[in-house]
């Protein structure tokens, strides 16, 4: 939505009200998740940046947009520059700009809304904080959405391949161990992933919003509104676990009082560490116990994602053939929406598991680029089109990039030559063969390192973990520049995304999605790892410059799409199955 130009001057009237002179609201809501309901995109409503990470700061004289590099270039065609500087998180953080320009400022912020560690460089800067005991922005967005309420529904067993019973016992084994009463769960996802429930609250991400309070028995005391449980999810979720309304959130926090409670200072909103320290309980910072079993998949969340990724290969693979056919009469909103079409073909889809990225030529250089009927552009010929789409299946998530050329000419060598080292770029790291205890951060230049030989690079990480029917975005592991301690374990699924973008020009991504397991060659005394690729879809020929590819490159790139033919073309229908043989044929076949 377009902002109104005195939302900024009707937050300070607000702020002066609340005796604070300042405001930092980041974008998020109380779980702190990266899609969040209608009606708690307040950094949408106030500034009009609706990018998926970043956060907004109001002084008296001043106001500013921060992101990062992915939304720079959506920063600055979605913000009011008369109103709003628009600055890089990276170059500028906001505790630095606030320093800057309002170190005697009181500056307010909502702690329902921003964890520990991240109000942390706030107060390291010097500046003065006040916990506010409501959002400034809700008072003055008058026709704010409601809070979602969609039914919680049980994730089965077949899917899960884990019961939550088995999951609750080891939790609360861990915390007797541990001499702790009870754990604090505010995080969605760590919570469908511990009841195994699944739900409709917001986009894209199958969560039913919740907070959870795990007890060294093994109890769990579940915070949601009760309209979203049938009498068959309170069955599924039996006697162990206690429904509770949200309201109750704070009586149930301040009744742990002289407990030893574990928190995750990342993960949770401070205001959980505040109520339960005002409370007079002890607080036990540690990491979300959930994130790491829930990122590595048992036996059953790997099949389902290999069945998840074989229903999705073939929406992509008719996909396409119907854009090469069809590229030249479409546009960005229309070539989305078939490919939804497509994957709506399978009875098992059930939505998009992120808002495709659909930029053809200069749009494709926006590297979270969303299109919209406002920015909604046709294709052209001979440009480079790009596609970062996933689904949602109830046995797994899937998540691909794919670029394209539009024809008919040929493309230019400098577009081949980027479009090559991004794919062995994406190939090197495909191959990787890597000691078990590596972390994502010791693989990253391999997928860069093509790139750099020519100058090239891009910004944004290599890769990030994916859900079982959960988040696109799942935490611990990444692949990025960013040292994170989280080894890369077998079961984990990791996507595989280097790209190159040339502003005002083209946009290139290509991204697979791998599973981690064990590799059979190593030395005595010696484990190492290896990716399954879990992705089934050809990668535009048109693009590659073979002569630029290595022999063993090669032999991959070959491997890679012999399989893709032959687990997708019994599934395609005539014309589609040849189109794809030819899309799939050795490199040097012609």
């Amino acid at each position: 939505m377009p902002p109104v130009p005195n939302r900024p001057d009707a937050l300070r009237a607000v702020l002066n009200q609340m005796g604070v002179d300042g405001f930092i609201l980041p974008r998020g809501d109380e779980h702190l998740g990266e899609y969040v309901a209608a009606c708690a995109e307040r950094l949408a409503w106030l500034t009009g940046f609706t990018g998926s990470a970043g956060m907004a700061a109001v002084l008296p004289d001043r106001a500013a947009v921060f992101s990062d590099g992915r939304y720079i270039t959506q920063m600055d065609q979605q913000v009011d520059a008369t109103a709003w500087e628009r600055l890089h998180i990276s170059k500028v953080p906001p505790a630095t700009w606030l320093a800057r320009h309002g170190v005697t400022c009181r500056i307010g912020y909502d702690p329902r809304l921003i964890s520990e560690s991240a109000l942390r460089p706030f107060s390291d800067a010097g500046l003065k904080l006040v916990a506010l005991p409501a959002n400034p922005v809700d008072r003055i967005w008058t026709d704010q959405p409601p809070a979602p309420c969609t039914p919680c529904v049980p994730q089965p067993e077949e899917w899960a391949g884990q019961s939550s019973q088995d999951k609750r016992a080891t939790i609360a084994s861990a915390l007797r161990d541990a001499g702790e009463a009870a754990l604090v769960l505010s995080d969605p996802a760590s919570i469908a992933w511990l009841l195994n429930i699944r739900g409709r609250d917001v986009p894209y991400t199958p969560l039913s919003l919740s907070f959870a309070i795990v007890h060294e028995t093994g109890r769990v005391t579940l915070l949601i509104d009760p309209a979203k449980v049938s009498d068959t999810t309170r069955q599924w979720l039996g006697d162990a676990v206690t429904i509770a309304p949200p309201a109750a959130l704070e009586e149930t926090l301040r009744a742990l009082s002289g407990a030893r409670v574990q928190v995750d200072p990342a993960s949770n909103a401070i205001w959980f560490i505040q109520t339960l320290e005002d409370a007079g309980a002890t607080v036990i910072r540690k990491g979300d116990p959930c994130l790491l079993p829930k990122a590595i998949k048992n036996g059953t969340e790997q099949e389902g994602s290999r069945r998840a990724h074989l229903l999705d290969g073939i929406a992509i693979c008719r996909f396409l053939h119907w854009l090469d056919e069809n590229a030249l009469s479409t546009a960005e909103l229309q070539a989305a929406e078939q490919l939804d079409r497509f994957r709506a073909a399978s009875p098992d889809y059930r939505e998009e598991s992120f808002p495709a990225i659909s930029g053809s030529g200069p749009n494709g250089a926006i590297i979270h680029y969303r299109v919209t009927p406002e920015t909604d552009r046709k294709l052209q010929p001979n440009e480079v089109y790009l596609i970062d789409s996933g689904g949602q299946y109830p046995f797994g998530t899937t998540d691909i990039t794919r670029t394209v050329w539009t024809g008919p000419d040929a493309p230019g060598a400098d577009v081949r030559d980027a479009f090559t080292r991004v794919l062995r770029g994406h190939i090197a790291l495909a191959r990787a063969h890597f000691p078990t205890g590596v972390t994502g951060h010791a693989l990253d230049a391999l997928a860069r390192h093509a790139l750099w030989e020519g100058g090239l690079d891009y910004d944004h990480g290599t890769g990030h973990g994916i859900g079982s029917y959960l988040s696109v975005h799942e935490g611990p592991a990444t692949i990025s520049p960013v040292f994170r301690p989280v080894t890369l374990q077998a079961g984990m699924i990791l996507s595989n995304e280097p790209g190159y973008y040339r502003p005002g020009a083209f946009g290139i991504r290509l991204e697979n999605l791998h599973l981690v397991q064990p590799s059979s060659t190593a030395e005595a005394g010696r484990s190492f790892m290896q990716f399954e690729v879990l992705t089934l879809a050809p990668f535009d020929r048109r693009l590659i410059d073979v002569a630029s590819l290595r022999e063993n490159e090669i032999a991959w790139l070959d491997a890679y799409h012999a399989r893709v033919f032959e687990r997708v073309a019994p599934h395609l229908g005539s014309q589609e199955r040849t189109w794809l043989g030819v899309a799939c044929a050795p490199l040097n076949a012609g």
